[in-house]
């Protein structure tokens, strides 16, 4: 079964640089560009993981993050966090908002790709 990633970010060629990644694993994707947006596929799409940013037109990446996790039928979705904010504060953020991994932006294409792997990996 193919795996499917959210991609949300308000900047164009950041969406681009994850979706190289994302589609060189071999995952499928969309991509979406705000806040609402990204809480709004996520719901309709139930993908396999969502990749957010924090700072979105709409609704932030955190606020995306707590809405899912209150929210039924969604509440499991792994949620990665990518941002250009990297402060110990704000993987605490990352974390109380319910995500399951946090990255900071600039990031490694490798690195993410080893990230997707991991949290996409079947359960043994």
């Amino acid at each position: 079964m193919e795996r499917m990633v959210l991609i949300c970010d308000d900047e164009p060629h950041i969406r681009e640089s994850i979706r190289y990644a994302v589609n060189k694993e071999g995952y499928s994707y969309k991509m979406v560009g705000d806040g609402i947006a990204a809480y709004e596929a996520a719901c309709s799409d139930k993908p396999d993981l969502v990749i957010l940013d924090v700072g979105m037109p709409g609704m932030t990446g955190y606020e995306v993050c707590k809405k899912l996790r209150n929210t039924p039928g969604v509440e499991d979705i792994l949620i990665l966090i990518l941002t250009a904010f990297g402060q110990a504060l704000d993987k605490i953020d990352a974390a109380e908002a319910g995500a399951n991994h946090f990255m900071s932006k600039p990031f490694s294409p490798r690195e993410l790709r080893a990230k997707l792997n991991e949290l996409l990996s079947p359960d043994d």
